[in-house]
């Protein structure tokens, strides 16, 4: 099986984007990220500026308490309130554009200790690529 080198990762990434403003408060991350089922959400600021990401992980780790008090809500509110956004989020991310090839962000998620890049054009996000899309590609290859 002979895989093409150089096809953009923008065939593949996610362009239906699920997204936080650093405004947003982490009870807002949290439905968004059961509404859509869904394991990391870029941060923006302004009109489309990425300046981090919030993966699940970040939010279950400040929310500890969750799960051994699954029926009491008010108890992961007072976590929530404990920090902002910003302060949970990924804020050294690295980003890649829409014509980087889908073997060199496979490499770039291989290496690192994340699972998700903002696709970013000309300084606006335009998209997210998951090691899930990865996967799946790597999968129709097989068919």
């Amino acid at each position: 099986m002979s895989i093409p080198q150089n096809i953009p990762v923008s065939t593949i990434m996610s362009t239906q984007l699920v997204i936080l403003n650093t405004t947003d408060s982490l009870e807002k991350a949290e439905h968004l990220f059961k509404k859509h089922k869904i394991r990391h959400i870029p941060v923006i600021e302004g009109q489309n500026k990425i300046v981090g990401m919030l993966s699940l992980t970040d939010l279950l780790r400040i929310s500890f308490a969750d799960g051994a008090y699954e029926e009491e809500d008010d108890i992961e509110s007072v976590v929530y309130e404990m920090f902002t956004l910003s302060q949970v989020m990924a804020k050294k991310i690295r980003s890649v554009s829409p014509q980087t090839s889908i073997k060199e962000v496979a490499e770039l998620l291989a290496a690192r200790e994340f699972h998700a890049v903002p696709v970013v054009d000309q300084g606006d996000l335009v998209g997210i690529v998951t090691t899930t899309d990865l996967i799946k590609y790597l999968l129709k290859q097989y068919q």
